[in-house]
């Protein structure tokens, strides 16, 4: 009965198969809502594509390495942060250099999450708060909710409100098409998270329509008291620029753009996409800053990832570019060494030097300590320029047109998506 309406639903969005296919497939899997248990068909279409969002390797996202993907480092006994977002009328005065992804909070079809594991997320969320890393990202996507709840509940139960910053996102299903649509998902969202203004709202993706009006959501969002601040997530140069312009005719910044960006997606330094936002004064957060587990460390030629990852990594490691490859892996290897560090570590300071707040998951203690002890060390201007020079021989680790977000407003012509 719901296949037709998904197939549907998905040929007016103009969404790449790849997702189409993700989307049907998800409504069949283990785990999958099913109306027979008291859902509405509403909850059963917006289950699946959450699955197929969260499925996408495509994508990118928040969510954690696997916890072998995360080799083992000194402890640091200098962490500076920054601490939660500084935000005043709408505008973000300053960020920390790093925060933690919440995608694999919640998220089971993806990141195999079970709710035995709540216990040490609450331990990542005290740790990453109590040593200046209170800024959290998810949204209303990961998990259905169940990352926003979680941390709400963490928040609540602490008490730690001046310490902590959450930023959350709209999800554009095809059949939100109304600024009203945004501020009952702003609601809901603040009601996961026991009733705190949102201190971040993001449009999660562009969608093949009705993109001004998801605008005039967020603001009327701000307006309401619902959130602090907005933001969107992987919009190219061209919405940046319309975004920007329609809320300030609201009074209203656009704060943040939240994009892929690693050593092994370059795309926004290339096409001049950080560029625009750094012209606009729009922060940059960067989601994937590991490439996937793929700069970890962990994997080789002889030792690929598990699941949808193989197939990227069989062609980083063993495709026509595994010489580049390489060649980049033993550059962040001279660069960890000298700074006693790991992998994961010299990525992400790749990306802080770049001018971006990376979002690197956590889903045990050992990670969030490790990704904070990132801040132990400075990467030198030579060093960048060396994995710059290392990285820039490899194409990116998924090429931007092969991405299933919209790429232009059918309504408007604008390009949303370039990278």
């Amino acid at each position: 009965v719901f296949v037709p309406t998904v197939k549907r639903i998905l040929s007016r969005a103009s969404m790449n198969y790849r997702i189409a296919s993700l989307i049907l497939s998800s409504l069949h899997c283990t785990g999958a809502y099913n109306v027979s248990n008291g859902g509405t068909r509403r909850q059963f279409l917006e289950q699946g594509a959450s699955a197929a969002a969260a499925s996408s390797i495509l994508v990118g996202g928040t969510g954690a390495a696997s916890a072998e993907d995360i080799v083992t480092s000194p402890s640091s006994t200098s962490i500076t942060n920054g601490g939660p977002l500084r935000i005043e009328n709408g505008k973000i005065l300053s960020m920390p250099k790093i925060g933690t992804g919440a995608w694999a909070w919640g998220d089971a079809l993806f990141w195999g999450y079970n709710p035995k594991e709540d216990a040490e997320l609450e331990e990542v969320f005290k740790y990453a708060v109590n040593n200046g890393g209170g800024f959290f990202d998810t949204a209303e996507l990961y998990g259905i909710g169940r990352s926003e709840s979680l941390i709400g509940d963490f928040e609540n139960r602490f008490q730690l409100s001046d310490q902590v910053s959450v930023a959350t996102k709209f999800a554009p299903f095809p059949w939100r098409t109304t600024r009203e649509s945004v501020v009952k998902a702003a609601e809901a969202s603040v009601k996961r998270l026991q009733g705190r203004p949102i201190d971040l709202y993001q449009i999660h993706f562009p969608n093949a329509y009705a993109n001004s009006a998801y605008w005039d959501g967020i603001a009327d969002a701000y307006d309401k008291g619902l959130v602090r601040a907005v933001g969107v997530s992987n919009y190219g140069k061209d919405a940046i620029k319309a975004c920007y312009s329609a809320l300030k005719k609201r009074g209203i910044p656009l704060a943040s753009n939240q994009i892929q960006m690693s050593l092994l997606y370059r795309e926004p330094l290339d096409n001049g996409l950080k560029e625009t936002c750094d012209e606009l004064g729009v922060k940059v957060i960067s989601y994937s800053p590991l490439g996937l587990g793929l700069l970890t460390g962990k994997y080789s030629a002889d030792n690929l990832p598990k699941g949808p990852r193989k197939i990227l990594a069989q062609n980083l490691f063993n495709g026509p570019n595994a010489e580049s490859a390489k060649l980049l892996l033993d550059e962040m290897s001279t660069i960890a060494q000298a700074h006693d560090a790991t992998f994961s570590q010299v990525a992400i300071n790749w990306a802080i030097a770049k001018g971006t707040t990376p979002i690197p998951g956590a889903r045990t203690l050992s990670q969030a300590q490790k990704n904070l002890n990132s801040l132990s060390w400075s990467m030198s201007q030579d060093e960048v320029t060396a994995l710059d020079a290392a990285a820039k021989s490899l194409p990116p680790l998924t090429a931007p047109e092969a991405s299933p977000f919209p790429k232009v407003d059918k309504d408007t012509g604008l390009i949303m998506f370039d990278s």
